[in-house]
């Protein structure tokens, strides 16, 4: 028996029903999104199979190697949403500015992007995942003129919708609206995502966390307090924890996302701040957990409550299980132990 899933556009489509006054521009962003994913994938795919990931490589706004995957992906993300009517500008990992798309069309949009083009291109060398992160938010001043910075500069609490593209075994967005969170995986034989993780809801609790444990005594006391605790109650209880870290922030979080646990990326004495992106790699990630029933820490507040101050802001990071990070930030390893 064949079981026929309802591509990308068909659940869009059944989700606009919902709403009869819906412009559908939205819809149309994600599928536009979409479809510089497939374009990425086919173009990350060559560059592993060919191992030219390397060649050409340069230094992006944030101080980070740029490599020929990671442009590749940034120009057919800002190419698609440029050329979509449905974005007034956006917001790049690799762009030091935003990127206003001043002209009629794109000026009469409601909406601006964030977003990573290739999330852990260090990978690519070894076949291990890659990933694109993005959020959409909702313009804030009028339409019809361009696009401006405070666009970008808006809390998680306002995003319209938030997703990520994995590339691996096989490719799969996930995104969310407040409406719920859904998995599509590429379908080959036909070319279009289709819908196989309906309605994704996180565990409660898991005993798998994501933590680069090689940096262990650079992060802060409750951190390593709370690591050496679940390692000394696995020790007397063999199998309560697992140690799970791919190094890729999307791999890891979308293994927490359907199983359970808890991903940290805490501070450090070299990032202060943190060291992952707030308004692009951040929230996005907080929006979507907690409209799947779990929690996003910057460790002194939700993260989606943060009002960003630059495109490229950091932040701490303690996403997963709501009952695994309210232990966490309440450092309360007895109770965490007992579960």
């Amino acid at each position: 028996m064949v079981i026929k899933r309802k591509t990308l556009d068909e659940f869009r489509l059944s989700e606009l029903r919902l709403y009869p006054n819906a412009t559908g521009e939205l819809s149309s962003l994600l599928r536009e999104i979409a479809l510089s994913a497939k374009r990425i994938q086919v173009e990350i795919n060559r560059a592993s199979a060919f191992n030219d990931a390397e060649h050409e490589t340069s230094i992006n706004a944030s101080g980070e190697t740029v490599k020929k995957p990671d442009r590749f992906a940034n120009n057919e993300i800002l190419h698609v949403l440029k050329n979509s009517f449905s974005c007034a500008g956006a917001v790049s990992e690799e762009e030091e500015s935003i990127q206003v798309f001043d002209n009629c069309q794109n000026n009469r949009s409601k909406y601006v992007v964030m977003f990573d083009p290739v999330d852990g291109s260090s990978n690519i060398d070894t076949c291990m995942t890659l990933d694109t992160i993005f959020g959409i938010y909702r313009r804030i001043t009028s339409i019809g003129e361009p696009c401006e910075i405070q666009h970008f500069l808006q809390s998680g609490e306002s995003l319209a919708a938030a997703g990520y593209f994995i590339y691996g075994s096989s490719t799969m967005l996930v995104y969310a609206t407040r409406r719920g969170v859904n998995g599509f995986t590429l379908d080959g034989s036909i070319g279009e995502f289709t819908l196989t993780h309906p309605d994704i809801r996180c565990p409660e609790y898991g005993n798998i966390y994501s933590i680069n444990e090689s940096k262990i005594l650079h992060y802060p006391d409750p951190v390593i307090r709370h690591v050496r605790g679940m390692q000394e109650w696995n020790l007397h209880n063999p199998g309560s924890f697992t140690s799970r870290y791919v190094g890729s922030m999307v791999a890891d979080l979308h293994r927490t996302l359907l199983q359970g646990g808890i991903f940290l990326y805490p501070e450090t004495r070299d990032f202060t701040g943190g060291k992952l992106r707030l308004i692009y790699e951040c929230n996005p990630f907080a929006y979507i957990f907690e409209i799947a029933g779990v929690l996003a820490s910057s460790g002194n507040q939700a993260i989606i409550s943060i009002k960003p101050e630059s495109i490229h802001q950091r932040s701490p990071v303690y996403i997963g299980s709501k009952r695994t990070v309210q232990l966490l930030t309440r450092n309360n390893l007895k109770s965490f132990c007992t579960q």
